[in-house]
């Protein structure tokens, strides 16, 4: 096969007239000759750092939709299904991935669970991920969530980062807010990347001290206009990556669209795609070619530099997308499930009136990040409930894998009028969470969940609405563009019914994500993600 256009070296920085000659899977011939093509060849996109899970698809179904937006690799922590089956959940991602051409390059999880505070189905041990470590499979240590772990010096927590080092994997970071002699330390220890930057101040104080960063936008954690002046100041040591991404956002878009913005905000075309291609392939010693001579014939097709809208996909040679439809066929895929909790009732989760000053958990939109702040209830028969007024709703957290007293706390900002919300998706050991404003409806909207052993619901009154996650509780084997209908209906209704966030489920799937400050809450309670420690959901001076 020859392909003639403009083509894109991001290995030598140069875009030049010629062609391409693809043969056994491979590129066998790259050669400069002008032509009147106005189409540009380039490496596919790459992203940087994204889990799986939270497309709620599958790997395979991922795959058939990432392709269509010119993707055709991932770096993938598995720790989502890891929290929930452990390394059989991770062995499962990868058996499941390598039933399409995508490239799926998984890591092995170094926090399951996430921490000793919360309820996970699984823990994957410093044996486990030494297993993990030891297969062709496997590519890096995924993102150390335990930052006090490293500048502490945990034994555990430094036995795994040995064991990438003698396995020779990186080690992905995690470290938000992190600065000065603190963040020096956890890079020393050997961590080379972070995701987590929410400051271009962060951001530079972690460059300063070797650490590459990756720029992310989500479909709930927005980074990308904090950080992306860093780009041509740094552009051997900026990423792109994703994250966490929605159903009906991958259906949309991916990493391209990143591309784009950056072009239009004025950085260097170069820099951008080596950003998106170059510098994560290298960084991680990908099986993913960059249009080189004897390369994987990995590589889209755009018609210019400035939108990156993909005319065809192809993955070692094979043509995987075309005018925006998939080429990829989906794959049946029996669900694997951790899933063991009853349906619980509306007295499980009343609060006592026994202060009427609260702890309340306040959410930015398009920020994992959240603040601690109060608010004053009235109380009614003895029970504190949401009060619509002040946009301080219930918040409840369910554990999913053995039945448990239900965790409450209350939310501000979530913008919700009446009805609630529940998923299954809670990072990261993906208990049951919900946001309401009755305890009817919240326990309602719970119990669908309960009911599917898996899912992201809707209930307001007499409508209850559910898109069932069966494979871990987290996914569906489902046909991805109707998962990404479906789960846009809900997105569209729970506006509907006031909510002002962008993500709502995203959003509050974080809201139980320890790891990241200020205020969160577990299926064991409110937890102060700055003392790293439990508080009383009272609020007291």
């Amino acid at each position: 096969m020859k392909i003639e256009g403009n083509i894109v070296d991001v290995v030598n920085k140069r875009i030049f007239s010629g062609y391409i000659v693809v043969e056994n899977e491979k590129i066998k011939e790259v050669s400069e000759q002008e032509n009147d093509s106005s189409q540009y060849i380039m490496p596919g996109f790459v992203d940087a750092h994204v889990h799986i899970e939270s497309s709620m698809l599958i790997p395979s179904e991922f795959a058939r939709l990432a392709v269509c937006h010119g993707t055709v690799a991932t770096i993938s922590d598995p720790h989502e299904i890891g929290n929930v089956l452990g390394v059989d959940g991770v062995k499962f991602m990868i058996e499941n991935g390598k039933k399409t051409p995508f490239k799926f390059h998984f890591g092995a999880p170094s926090c399951v669970p996430a921490t000793v505070f919360e309820t996970a189905g699984a823990s994957i041990t410093v044996d486990d991920v030494k297993e993990l470590l030891a297969m062709d499979d496997i590519y890096y240590l995924t993102e150390m969530m335990n930052f006090p772990g490293v500048l502490f010096e945990d034994p555990e927590v430094m036995a795994k980062i040995q064991a990438a080092k003698d396995a020779g994997k990186v080690i992905d970071g995690h470290a938000p807010g992190l600065r000065g002699n603190d963040a020096k330390k956890y890079i020393a220890a050997g961590i080379t990347t972070d995701h987590e930057c929410f400051t271009k101040e962060e951001a530079l104080d972690k460059l300063k001290y070797g650490m590459k960063i990756q720029i992310r936008e989500g479909s709930a954690a927005k980074n990308f206009d904090s950080l992306i002046d860093l780009l041509d100041e740094f552009p051997d040591k900026i990423m792109f990556c994703s994250d966490d991404k929605h159903p009906n956002d991958l259906a949309a878009q991916h990493i391209n669209t990143l591309a784009k913005r950056a072009v239009a905000h004025g950085c260097d075309v170069m820099n951008v795609l080596r950003a998106c291609t170059y510098n994560i392939v290298k960084h991680y010693s990908m099986n993913v070619g960059l249009l080189q001579p004897n390369d994987p014939a990995d590589f889209c097709i755009v018609d210019n530099l400035t939108d990156f809208t993909c005319q065809v996909t192809y993955i070692n040679g094979e043509l995987v997308a075309e005018n925006g439809q998939t080429k990829i066929n989906s794959v049946e895929e029996t669900p694997i499930n951790n899933f063991n909790c009853s349906p619980i009732s509306v007295r499980q989760i009343e609060v006592e009136a026994t202060s009427t000053n609260v702890k309340v958990i306040e959410v930015e939109d398009g920020q994992l990040i959240t603040k601690k702040g109060e608010a004053t209830l009235t109380p009614v028969n003895g029970k504190l409930i949401s009060d619509v007024s002040q946009d301080v709703l219930k918040m409840v957290v369910v554990n999913r894998y053995f039945d448990a007293p239900p965790a409450v706390a209350f939310i501000r900002n979530f913008g919700l009028k009446q009805g609630a919300l529940a998923s299954c998706v809670a990072h990261d050991s993906h208990n049951i969470i919900a946001v309401g404003v009755s305890d009817v409806d919240i326990v309602k909207a719970i119990n669908l969940v309960v009911e599917s052993k898996g899912g992201v619901s809707l209930a307001n009154g007499e409508e209850q609405k559910v898109l069932a996650l069966p494979v871990a509780g987290i996914m569906t084997n489902k046909d991805g563009y109707e998962t990404a209908n479906a789960y846009e209906k809900l997105d569209l209704r729970a506006k509907e019914l006031g909510v002002t966030l962008g993500a709502p489920y995203m959003t509050m799937s974080f809201c139980a994500l320890l790891v990241i400050p200020e205020l969160k809450l577990s299926d064991k309670g409110l937890f102060d993600g700055n003392k790293f420690e439990f508080t009383s959901l009272v609020y007291s001076q």
